[in-house]
């Protein structure tokens, strides 16, 4: 008698799934649209001729990831980015295969610096109300401009392209170094504008061309070093309004003393503006001191503003000192965000620019979720924890790529983020 019966095994074939943005990145669709990464990629002509493992919009997800896991290698980046899928393919009967890091490379070389830069231009703005603390002036945007550097990995392209930093003859700096400028709104964070240029060229003549980004009820505000007649000339000529210090050596001579302490001058144009036509201009000059550990240190600030009813010196003198929120936003993009002694994986000039715009995007996406969930807590922007909110945003990739999407409605971002407070 034969007791064994063969048992019948149904037919198991693994297929390779298509990913795209939508399906990696639904936790960060309100920062950064999915329309938006189409547009961009549209845009570049950087859509790929045929199906692959890496397409394009997955590369762009992984270069802005690269910045969210910033320890990781790219390999393990990309299992990070995909961890949520898993389950749902193994339900399907779908595998997806890992590429190696050589694949990786050659899918971001494909792809280029464009689309990156173009995404990050259509999405970085200005996001306060008049309703956010402390993002406003008597109705004006508060903004602020600064620049920063940074080391590249030591390559004979990014030396030749970005270039060594001055050192004493006969030596030569450990690393090549970029530069990077940077508009900030003062009340959220915001980085807003951004150019990256090889170290050799200045932060001011990079700050100038900021200026595009600026424009009408705004406040634009400039450490001493950017004090220049073109800044002042240039943001005027936007419709903006400025408050910037001035160095110690720049002087200003007294025309008329105003009743809150402050004094109305002239700044002169330099050499060049003058041959194209530029003339003096009024501004008003405000003088204080701020103690500091036993010191007393001079400040002088020059603006535009010269109502002093609306806008009195104490007022001015006040809230200048929220320039130094761009500090913050640097040391946000420098140190918590990424926090490597080189931040910079790229040994290519080209892919150096890629993943500079996708730091940026990370950084603009973390801050506009917490921007979002601040709007939705009626708190301050800058209450929440940026490391916090970052850690959130690793757990959360995960879980909104694995639940369904009639479920996502009930994740509100504000909820998902008020863990970060």
């Amino acid at each position: 008698m034969n007791l064994c019966h063969p048992m019948s095994l149904r037919t198991f074939t693994w297929t390779s799934p298509e990913l795209t943005a939508k399906e990696i990145l639904p936790a960060l669709e309100k920062a950064i649209p999915l329309d938006l990464i189409e547009q961009s990629i549209a845009e570049s002509h950087s859509l790929e001729g045929r199906r692959r493992r890496l397409p394009t919009s997955l590369v762009v997800a992984l270069v802005i990831a690269m910045n969210i896991w910033s320890n990781d290698n790219l390999v393990d980046v990309l299992k990070n980015l995909v961890s949520g899928l898993e389950g749902q393919w193994i339900r399907l009967s779908q595998r997806w295969q890992v590429p190696s890091k050589s694949s990786i490379s050659e899918a971001r070389s494909r792809v280029g610096p464009q689309v990156m830069s173009r995404l990050f231009n259509h999405v970085a703005q200005p996001l306060a109300s008049e309703q956010t603390p402390g993002a406003f002036l008597q109705g004006l945007r508060m903004m602020a401009v600064d620049g920063s550097s940074f080391d590249l990995p030591d390559t004979d392209e990014n030396a030749r392209v970005f270039g060594y930093p001055g050192s004493r003859r006969g030596t030569r700096a450990a690393f090549p170094k970029a530069r990077l400028v940077v508009l900030v709104e003062a009340g959220t964070h915001l980085i807003c504008d951004a150019l990256l240029c090889p170290y050799r060229i200045g932060e001011r003549r990079r700050v100038l061309q900021l200026l595009r980004s600026v424009g009408p009820e705004m406040l634009l505000m400039w450490d001493r070093g950017l004090h220049s007649f073109k800044m002042v000339y240039a943001t005027l000529n936007q419709g903006a309004h400025y408050l910037g210090r001035v160095p110690a050596n720049v002087k200003f001579e007294p025309v008329k003393y105003l009743s809150d302490g402050s004094y109305l001058s002239w700044i002169n144009p330099d050499r060049k503006s003058r041959k194209k036509g530029a003339t003096r201009l009024q501004v008003r000059v405000i003088e204080y001191q701020v103690e500091a550990e036993g010191e007393h240190q001079t400040y002088r600030l020059i603006t535009d503003l010269l109502d002093i009813e609306r806008f009195p010196a104490l007022l001015l003198a006040t809230e200048y000192h929220q320039r130094w929120e761009v500090e913050n936003t640097l040391d946000e993009l420098k140190t918590h965000l990424n926090g490597r002694k080189v931040p910079i994986r790229s040994k290519h000039p080209r892919a150096v620019v890629q993943e500079v715009y996708g730091w940026l995007l990370s950084h603009w996406a973390i801050r506009s979720l917490m921007f979002q969930a601040a709007q939705a807590a009626n708190l301050p922007p800058l209450r929440l924890s940026f490391s916090g909110s970052l850690r959130v945003l690793r757990r959360a990739v995960n879980h909104f790529q694995s639940a369904q999407p009639h479920e996502l409605p009930l994740l509100p971002i504000g909820s998902s983020l008020k863990l970060a407070i």
